[in-house]
């Protein structure tokens, strides 16, 4: 299915506002039309209606957008900035040194950042849910009693699995501007 579009219009207010132009609406206006006529095509392609498509696309977003804050905030706030007793105490349990725990921190950060910039690829969410039993299964194995304390690494890892499952799910059925052809194919008219 090809749709063409051409947007032509003048810009107001001068030199700031091609800049504007060039660097924020244009580009956004190009992404949006792209997503809609994804959009589009799901409803044709696979009798997904738009409602739904945006449905999908939302789950999508939170759960992405959820997932990368819980990495950012675990490698953040306890690893970084605090240096948690706790976490520190799990580190050598499982046979790790305390000097270990920052760099942990950076992979999670870093984690969290992957988990944004590879919007569209769906495998990182399965990435995520095999660390997250991997992570739980060193957590029962070396340092059990965790397992029943306050926000504790058993809810926090199965609502990480649960986010993730929901956003592979939705992310598979979502719109994406990037399938949509955004210029001419050399050679045609």
């Amino acid at each position: 299915m090809r749709f063409l579009t051409w947007y032509d219009y003048e810009v107001r207010f001068g030199a700031i506002g091609r800049l504007v132009d060039r660097m924020i609406f244009r580009p956004l206006m190009g992404w949006a039309t792209a997503w809609s006529f994804d959009r589009l095509r799901l409803w044709i392609e696979e009798d997904q209606t738009p409602e739904v498509s945006v449905a999908f696309a939302s789950i999508h977003a939170v759960a992405r957008v959820t997932i990368a804050f819980i990495w950012f905030w675990q490698g953040l706030v306890p690893k970084l900035i605090f240096r948690d007793i706790g976490e520190k105490m799990m580190l050598v349990r499982s046979g790790g040194s305390v000097n270990l725990l920052p760099w942990l921190g950076g992979v999670e950060v870093v984690l969290a950042l992957i988990s944004l910039l590879t919007w569209r690829r769906q495998k990182m969410l399965l990435v995520n849910i095999a660390l997250m039993i991997v992570a739980l299964g060193v957590v029962a194995l070396k340092s059990p009693e965790y397992l029943w304390e306050a926000f504790n690494p058993v809810t926090l890892n199965l609502a990480i699995i649960g986010l993730s499952l929901a956003g592979y799910v939705a992310g598979k059925k979502s719109p994406f501007a990037g399938r949509c052809l955004r210029v001419k194919p050399r050679g045609e008219q």
